[in-house]
């Protein structure tokens, strides 16, 4: 680790932050995209998933509580 430190301490300011990044984003960059589209592809899996739920929660609640209540009163008369 030490080599790789005294290599880059040579370097001009700018081969340390801009063409070692840039290489970076070169070679790794199909991997980083890859995961970056899996993670984005993953979240919005996600969030229609919780927006489904609570549609189905919704709709549940909505047509149980309207004929729940019709016949709570009925056998409340009982």
């Amino acid at each position: 680790m030490d080599g790789i430190r005294e290599t880059f301490a040579g370097m001009p300011w700018w081969v340390k932050w801009v063409a070692v990044p840039l290489l970076v984003v070169f070679v790794f960059g199909g991997v980083i995209t890859s995961i970056l589209g899996a993670l984005i592809g993953f979240v919005f899996k996600l969030l229609l998933f919780v927006a489904l739920v609570g549609a189905l929660v919704f709709l549940v609640k909505k047509f149980a509580g309207s004929s729940g209540s019709s016949t709570k009163s009925s056998y409340d008369k009982w």
